[in-house]
């Protein structure tokens, strides 16, 4: 049996607290990977500022050089809103050997009883909880906590960074950052 983080998100773009994240709970729970998930389009959220193609591209940049990150686009190869539960079975076909821990922020342990099927998917997928501010990990749902450093760090002050012209350099890896200025993206137009 393989052991797999799924880390879901819009990547958009992905920045280090991403990165760290991922690594506290792959060491934390003994896990074999951490697969990062970009969706398409979350069903929580508006669209995403950058194209899908652009936000694997800067997943694979982001993780380039950790073996144990890999990417998964199983959720950006779908159209639509993507769901959990409809990912989380599409996975399991795919891999029937492997436990998958899906991994979510505090605030979204806090949404738990909107998800899709959650009932279903709480018997399908261990869910681990990480720290954000003005959040708590307390859910009526069997949550992993796993005590993260706690990065103050948003994809959406990133956007808002670089459309003041400022740097963000440390905020994300220097591929993702190099990534976004050779494509211009987020600039204000």
């Amino acid at each position: 049996m393989k052991y797999v983080g799924l880390l879901g998100g819009t990547f958009d773009p992905p920045h280090i607290g991403h990165l760290i994240v991922a690594q506290e709970v792959r060491e934390t729970l003994g896990l074999d990977e951490v697969w990062f998930m970009p969706s398409q389009q979350p069903p929580h959220k508006q669209r995403a500022a950058a194209k899908a193609p652009d936000r694997a591209e800067m997943v694979r940049r982001a993780i380039a050089g950790n073996g144990y990150f890999h990417i998964s686009t199983v959720e950006m190869d779908r159209t639509g809103k993507s769901f959990t539960y409809d990912t989380i079975i599409l996975l399991m076909e795919k891999h029937p050997n492997v436990c998958f821990y899906f991994v979510i922020g505090a605030d979204m342990v806090e949404y738990l009883p909107n998800w899709k099927h959650i009932d279903k998917l709480m018997e399908m997928v261990q869910f681990v909880g990480v720290k954000r501010n003005g959040f708590n990990i307390k859910s009526t749902y069997t949550v992993t906590e796993v005590d993260t450093p706690l990065i103050n760090i948003s994809s959406t002050d990133i956007k808002m960074r670089i459309g003041r012209g400022q740097s963000i350099r440390y905020l994300v890896p220097e591929g993702v950052k190099n990534y976004i200025k050779e494509n211009h993206l987020y600039e204000e137009r």
